[in-house]
């Protein structure tokens, strides 16, 4: 059996363009999004969990966002963990209730976020290019067993290339629509 599967390929590379694309919503441009918390992990229960499996997240303003949580005692962790989660968000402890007011947005915490979207782009862009490593292997593996020849093998990794090639064009795409919108311009 084939070790290269270029479906496969497309189906990994499409999900590191998902990815992206969801860690991209959970940064904020000054307005609240129950979106923003998604990145955000609690250590609770002797595990990470996002923080929508132990609490429920609102926007009741469009400068607040609340966050209720479940279980009395897995306040402390949630509010660590949005503290922790490099958002620029502090909140405010009300019994099981986090209230957290979005801040404006000074020009110091935009050029934060857009750098902090320039990583999430990068790790993307690294994704790919792992997939494109798989791909390749997968190619020279097929090659060895005789499943196909050199000439295959090398219209297979030009297939591979330019997947690899629209793929990043996509995140690079997402990365500066978000940069955009951050920076406001």
């Amino acid at each position: 059996m084939a070790a290269y599967d270029k479906a496969d390929l497309e189906r990994r590379m499409a999900g590191a363009v998902e990815a992206l694309k969801h860690d991209l919503v959970g940064l904020r441009t000054g307005r609240a999004s129950v979106n923003l918390l998604d990145p955000v992990t609690v250590e609770v229960y002797g595990a990470h969990m996002p923080i929508n499996q132990v609490a429920t997240v609102s926007a009741p303003e469009p400068r607040l966002l609340s966050v209720q949580v479940w279980d009395k005692t897995n306040v402390g962790p949630v509010d660590k963990a949005i503290r922790s989660a490099g958002l620029g968000l502090n909140p405010i402890v009300d019994g099981t209730t986090l209230r957290l007011p979005i801040p404006d947005l000074t020009e110091e915490r935009r050029k934060e976020l857009a750098k902090l979207s320039g990583k999430y782009a990068e790790a993307a862009r690294i994704a790919a290019r792992n997939v494109r490593r798989d791909g390749m292997d997968n190619l020279k593996t097929d090659e060895k067993k005789g499943v196909f020849g050199e000439d295959e093998r090398k219209r297979h990794e030009t297939e591979v290339q330019k997947l690899t090639d629209a793929t990043i064009a996509d995140i690079d795409a997402a990365a500066a629509a978000k940069e955009k919108e951050i920076l406001g311009k």
